[in-house]
């Protein structure tokens, strides 16, 4: 289904990748994943909606433009390419350092720069790959803190993981009976209100329409 389903290509770096954007523009798909960005988004893209991977130097260093080309719709970031292109051997904090899991500050840096700049264009972003499938706790709490902080979705690289990830994205029960409690109210209040203890302003119920938003249908 043309509609539901995103494409890959190679980088555009590779010797193939002008072959496989006339694939592309030969079916009826138009949503293009495109890897291994470098500078700039490839004017060969063009009449395409593009989902840019943010995964080397060049591209974390060029996010605003990337961000701002009207070819692209969202963006994607990859943190094991990009620490092997930077020289590194591990995108994350091991055990025998502080903040075990975490990622290193480069990773953090990209992220949020990446998001940031969808953000200002009106694009979607979707959180990096949690490459260690077994560890189901840390690709939950990773999950929820994407959802939370705004990304469309969080990638994932096994089966096992598709679960996982959709139970991060959906609000907890709390949270769905405070952001119903928020909305309900606001349509009372035409300026900022106190609700058990809490003063609620335009961000909040916006926030709150958000948690709502993310309820399965």
């Amino acid at each position: 289904d043309p509609k539901r389903t995103i494409v890959r290509t190679v980088g555009p770096s590779d010797p193939h990748f002008l072959a496989d954007v006339e694939m592309v523009k030969s079916t009826d798909f138009t949503l293009v994943m495109v890897p291994k960005l470098l500078g700039s988004v490839p004017e060969e893209l063009d009449g395409l909606n593009i989902i840019a991977m943010i995964e080397t130097p060049q591209a974390a260093t060029s996010i605003p433009q990337i961000a701002a080309d009207p070819k692209v719709v969202g963006m994607f970031w990859g943190a094991e390419d990009l620490t092997h292109l930077l020289g590194g051997t591990h995108s994350r904090f091991l055990g025998d350092e502080s903040n075990e899991g975490s990622y290193r500050d480069t990773m953090r840096l990209t992220r949020a720069l990446m998001h940031l700049h969808a953000a200002a264009n009106g694009k979607f972003t979707i959180d990096a790959i949690h490459a260690d499938f077994h560890d189901e706790e840390g690709l939950y709490l990773e999950a929820v803190d994407a959802a939370r902080t705004g990304f469309a979705g969080t990638a994932c690289i096994h089966p096992k993981q598709i679960e996982i990830v959709r139970r991060a994205y959906r609000p907890e029960a709390n949270q769905l009976e405070w952001a119903k409690k928020v909305v309900e109210e606001a349509e009372n209040h035409p300026g900022a209100f106190k609700l058990d203890g809490q003063m609620i302003d335009a961000p909040l119920i916006s926030q709150a329409r958000m948690v709502i938003s993310r309820q399965p249908a």
